[in-house]
C-alpha cells in the first residue's frame, strides 16, 4: 500500500510537472474563466437543455474536433447531462456548427449577407428551424469563425444570459490579435511573474507539453489568433533549425484554435548566424539571406504569421547601425516575407543612444518622418504610452500621426510596473481610457480604437499585441486576478469599444460565481484597483519612480547606466516645485498631439490633472483645482491610494466562506501584501518628496517635519 501511494503521488507530481490540469480536489485557477461550472436554476437549466440538447458537428477537421470537444466539455459541465456529438441532427434543440461550404443545411439559410458581414474570424449564432426540428446555429465562411462562435455561446451561458431566441452577427474590429511572450530560450521570461517559460524548449519537438492546449483554448476562447514565442530582445538562435522545429511542433497544437505562431527577429542574425560580414539591410547579401530564412520557416510552418522586431533600441541591433532608417531595417524583412504572406511588426520602442532632452519624444521624431516609406506588409508597434507602460500615461503621440503607415497598439498584460503578481491591478480601466482617448486625427471623435482598427486613416492590416502574463505557475498568472487581464485583453483585442465593467462582469462570473453579493464585492474590488495603484504609486502625472527591479519605489533613484532611467529626470523635484515640463515653454511635447488637444495639455487651467505632473512643472503651493494645494493634493492621493487597498483586504475578507477556501487564501495573502506595498510606497515617495517641499504630512500618522 505504501508503494502505491508512493507511485500515486509520483505520477501526480509528474502530471503537475508536465502542466497537467490538478486533481479535482483544490481549486488552483487551473482552469481559468473556462470552469463551465453547474447551473443551479432549474428553469434556467432547462431553458439551456431545450437549446442545446446536443451538438451537430458538420467539420471533419482538427477544428471541428476542437469545437466539438468545447462544446461537449462546457455543455455537460454546465447542463449535467451527457451531450451527444453527432453528423446530422437527430433531435429537438441541437446546436449546428459548420460553414456553408461543409454544410448544406447552413448553405441552404440564406444567410450570405450576414456571413459576409462576419467574415472568416467571426460569427453567426441563429435561433432556426432545420429538417423540421428547433437549432442553434453557429456558423462562419471560416472554420476559426465557428469556433470562435462555439466560445461566444458557450459565454452567454457561463454569464447566464438567454439564449431563446438568438440573432447575433459579430466579426472582430483587429486583425491581428497577439499576445507577445517575452521570452527566453533558457526558459526564464523577461518581466515573468508567473513562474517558468510555456514552451518546453529543451524538450521539444518530440515532447510537447500538453497544457498548452488548454494555452490553445484560453486564447481562442476570447479570440486571440497569434503568438510571438520568444523575447523582443530576441536570441539569434531562435532562427536557426534546430529551434525553427521546436516552434514548428508548438504550431501544430495551436493551428486547429486559429492561432498562428511569429517569431522575434534579431536584426543582426544574417551575421550573427548567417556568417555574412554585416546585416546592412540595403546589402544584397543580407537581402538574399533573409528571402532564404524566410523559405526554411515556411517549409516547415506554412502558417508562419512573420516577425516581430525590436531595433536600435536598448542596445538591440538596427539599420540604424549602417546609417540606415527604419523603413530600410523592416522592408528588407517584408520583401523576404511577402511572398509567403508574412507580415513585419517593427516596434516604435525607441530612445536614442545619447539621452533626449525628453525621451518621450524619441519615437515621434524617429518614425512620423518615415509615414508611408514602411511595405505594405510591415505595421509598426507603438505602445499605448510615450514613455514605457506607466501606471498612467497620456497615449502615445504617434496614433494618428502615420495615416500612411499601419500602426498596432502594444498593451502590457503583465504588470511590469503594475505591482507585478503581487498587486491585484485590473487593466481593463487602463485600457478602456486608453481605446477611448480622442486623437482629433481627423477631427472629434478620432478615437485611439479608431486609429487602430483602421477606421480614421483606412489601414488595410491592423494589429494589436499584449505582453503577455503567462508562465508554468498552475494558476498561469501569479496572482487569480492576473488572469482577469489576460482575459480582457482578448475581449477589447476583439472590440476596443467594449467597456471594461462589462467585460470584468463576464469574467467574474465565468471564474468565481454568480451570487449577487459576491458578483458586486469583486466588481467593486477590480473597477478600482488602477486608480488606487495610482494613487498610492504614482499620482497627479508622475511617473517612473522606481528602481530597476520596476517594483519598489525608488523616487530617488539616480540611475548612474543612463540619465533617463533614473527617476529624477523625470520628476525633477527640488525646492522650486516638481514635475515635466512638456508644455511649449518646456520641451515641446504637448505639440506631437493635434490641436486642440494640445492646447489642452499646454494650457494648465485645462489639462487633466490626474496628467498634471506629466505636462507641467508646478510649484509645491500651486493650487489644484481639486482644492488645495499641489503638496496637499499628492498627500491626499497617497493616503488614498493606502486607504483604497486596505479596503480591498477587508473587502475580501467579508467574502469568506463564499469563494473557494484554495483560492480565497491565496488572494488574501495577495491583498495583505499590497496593502503594505502600497504603505511603502507612500512612506517612501511623500518622505522624500518632502525634503523639497518643506511642507508638513498630516499629523495624525505621526509623520510630519
Amino acid at each position: 500500500m505504501v508503494q502505491r501511494s508512493l507511485a500515486v503521488a509520483f505520477l501526480v507530481a509528474l502530471a503537475w510537472g508536465a502542466g497537467l490540469p490538478p486533481p479535482a480536489t483544490a481549486e488552483t485557477g487551473y482552469d481559468l474563466w473556462l470552469r463551465y461550472t453547474p447551473v443551479q436554476d432549474a428553469a434556467l437549466r432547462d431553458a439551456y437543455r431545450r437549446s442545446a440538447s446536443s451538438v451537430v458537428m458538420t467539420l471533419g477537421s482538427p477544428t471541428g474536433r476542437a469545437i466539438a470537444d468545447e462544446l461537449k466539455r462546457g455543455l455537460e459541465g454546465m447542463l449535467g447531462a451527457p451531450i451527444r456529438v453527432s453528423a446530422r441532427i437527430e433531435r429537438e434543440g441541437a446546436v449546428l456548427v459548420g460553414t456553408p461550404a461543409a454544410s448544406r443545411l447552413i448553405a441552404g439559410f440564406g444567410w450570405a449577407d450576414r456571413l459576409e458581414r462576419a467574415g472568416n474570424e467571426g460569427f453567426v449564432i441563429r435561433s432556426a428551424f432545420a429538417e423540421g426540428r428547433r437549432v442553434t446555429v453557429i456558423a462562419s465562411l471560416g472554420e476559426t469563425g465557428a469556433l470562435h462562435g462555439a466560445f461566444h455561446f458557450l459565454r452567454l451561458l457561463q454569464t447566464r444570459q438567454p439564449i431563446e431566441p438568438l440573432d447575433i452577427v459579430e466579426r472582430p474590429r483587429i486583425g491581428l490579435r497577439l499576445l507577445n511572450h517575452w521570452d527566453n530560450l533558457d526558459g526564464s521570461i523577461e518581466r515573468g511573474y508567473a513562474g517558468r517559460s510555456l514552451w518546453d524548449w529543451a524538450r521539444l519537438p518530440d515532447v510537447v507539453d500538453p497544457r498548452l492546449r488548454d494555452y490553445a483554448r484560453a486564447n481562442a476562447s476570447i479570440g486571440i489568433n497569434g503568438t510571438v514565442l520568444n523575447n523582443v530582445n530576441a536570441n539569434p538562435q531562435s532562427l536557426t533549425r534546430p529551434y525553427l522545429e521546436k516552434a514548428a511542433a508548438i504550431a501544430s497544437v495551436l493551428r486547429p484554435y486559429g492561432i498562428r505562431i511569429f517569431l522575434s527577429a534579431n536584426f543582426a542574425a544574417p551575421r550573427l548566424i548567417g556568417r555574412l560580414p554585416t546585416a546592412d539591410p540595403l546589402d544584397p547579401r543580407v537581402a538574399a539571406w533573409w528571402r532564404a530564412k524566410a523559405v526554411e520557416v515556411y517549409g516547415l510552418i506554412p502558417d508562419f504569421g512573420g516577425f516581430l522586431v525590436k531595433a536600435n533600441s536598448e542596445g538591440q541591433p538596427g539599420p540604424q547601425d549602417y546609417g540606415r532608417t527604419h523603413a530600410d531595417g523592416a522592408n528588407v524583412l517584408a520583401d523576404a516575407l511577402a511572398p509567403h504572406g508574412g507580415v513585419v511588426m517593427w516596434r516604435a520602442f525607441v530612445y536614442s543612444e545619447k539621452v533626449d532632452p525628453d525621451r518621450v519624444k524619441r519615437a515621434y521624431m524617429e518614425f512620423v518622418p518615415l509615414d508611408g516609406r514602411f511595405r505594405d506588409n510591415v505595421i509598426v508597434q507603438v505602445k499605448n504610452g510615450p514613455l514605457d507602460f506607466q501606471p498612467r500615461e497620456p497615449f502615445s503621440p504617434l496614433f494618428g500621426a502615420m495615416p500612411r503607415t499601419p500602426l498596432m497598439a502594444e498593451l502590457q498584460v503583465t504588470q511590469e510596473y503594475l505591482g507585478h503578481s503581487n498587486h491585484l491591478v485590473y487593466l481593463g480601466t487602463m485600457w478602456e481610457e486608453f481605446f477611448r482617448s480622442d486623437t482629433y486625427a481627423a477631427g472629434p471623435g478620432s478615437t485611439v480604437a479608431r486609429v487602430v482598427d483602421g477606421t480614421v486613416h483606412r489601414y488595410r492590416r491592423t494589429g494589436i499585441a499584449g505582453v503577455a502574463n503567462t508562465g508554468s505557475d498552475q494558476n498561469w498568472t501569479g496572482h487569480h486576478f492576473g488572469q482577469a487581464n489576460w482575459y480582457a485583453y482578448g475581449r477589447f483585442a476583439w472590440n476596443p469599444d467594449l467597456a471594461a465593467a462589462a467585460i470584468a462582469d463576464e469574467w467574474i462570473q465565468m471564474t468565481w460565481s454568480h451570487a449577487p453579493r459576491v458578483r458586486e464585492t469583486i466588481r467593486s474590488i477590480m473597477l478600482g484597483s488602477r486608480e488606487a495603484l495610482v494613487d498610492y504609486s504614482m499620482p497627479l502625472g508622475l511617473h517612473h519612480l522606481i528602481g530597476g527591479d520596476h517594483y519598489a519605489p525608488m523616487p530617488e533613484n539616480p540611475d548612474p547606466r543612463r540619465e533617463d532611467w533614473s527617476a529624477i529626470y523625470y520628476h525633477r523635484a527640488d525646492r522650486n516645485g516638481i514635475g515635466f515640463d512638456r508644455t511649449r515653454r518646456g520641451s515641446g511635447a504637448v505639440d506631437q498631439y493635434h490641436k486642440p488637444l494640445s492646447d489642452r495639455f499646454d494650457n494648465l487651467a485645462t489639462c487633466p490633472e490626474n496628467l498634471l505632473l506629466w505636462f507641467h512643472r508646478l510649484p509645491w503651493d500651486h493650487r489644484l483645482r481639486s482644492g488645495g494645494t499641489l503638496w496637499e493634493g499628492l498627500v491626499r492621493h497617497y493616503d488614498r491610494g493606502v486607504a483604497s487597498a486596505r479596503s480591498m483586504v477587508s473587502a475580501w475578507e467579508g467574502l469568506r466562506g463564499e469563494i473557494d477556501p484554495e483560492r480565497f487564501e491565496a488572494v488574501l495573502g495577495k491583498l495583505r501584501i499590497q496593502a503594505a506595498d502600497a504603505e511603502a510606497w507612500r512612506h517612501k515617495c511623500l518622505r522624500y518628496f518632502q525634503q523639497f517641499s518643506g511642507r508638513p504630512i498630516d499629523a495624525r500618522r505621526g509623520n510630519q517635519r
